[in-house]
């Protein structure tokens, strides 16, 4: 009983007990607590503008060399020969592959 008469009356409130449990509860047990709010989603938005930076580009690419396909014979020409191994009716196409060491 010595120790329940040392406690201060107002940390022994029941309205304040509640609000300090619903605190603690917010803060560090709830699936919207503040490391998932603040840290664990600026980490997750710096990785998704890095991927939508990476993928911009990647569109600016394709889309400069879209261009040079429907604008130039010889770069039609050359992604035949390279993508689908096309060759002209005189030339003779030899493939060449490597072996993966395992």
């Amino acid at each position: 009983m010595k120790i329940l008469n040392s406690i201060p009356a107002w940390l022994k409130n029941k309205y304040f007990l509640s609000v300090a449990i619903f605190t603690v509860w917010m803060f560090f047990f709830d699936d919207r607590d503040i490391y998932t709010t603040y840290i664990s989603q600026r980490t997750e938005l710096r990785n998704l503008n890095t991927s939508k930076t990476y993928y911009e580009q990647q569109i600016a690419t394709t889309r400069a060399s879209l261009d040079a396909l429907k604008n130039n014979a010889a770069t039609i020409e050359q992604y035949a020969r390279e993508k689908y191994l096309m060759k002209r009716d005189n030339e003779d196409l030899f493939i060449l592959t490597t072996k993966e060491k395992e």
